[in-house]
């Protein structure tokens, strides 16, 4: 199964660094077009506890807007 995730976040960080809209809309489309045998989705165990940790923080209200978020992520990039 690691050899699955380390596959498919390969494909995910090179598709990432596509800006090529027309490439990026014909490889939408062969994904979207393939047929899945099975729509299921396997979960790693790790998986399962980041979203578990994920609906605990969101029953605390431990939350922050996207904008609080990208203030945030601006004063870190400032600091490097």
């Amino acid at each position: 199964m690691a050899q699955i995730d380390n596959l498919r976040n390969g494909i995910i960080e090179k598709i990432l660094a596509i800006s090529n809209k027309d490439y990026l809309k014909a490889l939408y489309q062969l994904v979207d077009n393939s047929m899945l045998e099975n729509n299921n989705v396997c979960l790693t165990d790790e998986q399962v506890l980041m979203l578990k940790l994920s609906d605990k923080d969101i029953n605390n209200g431990r939350l922050i807007s996207q904008n609080e978020l990208d203030k945030q992520d601006l004063k870190w990039l400032k600091g490097l």
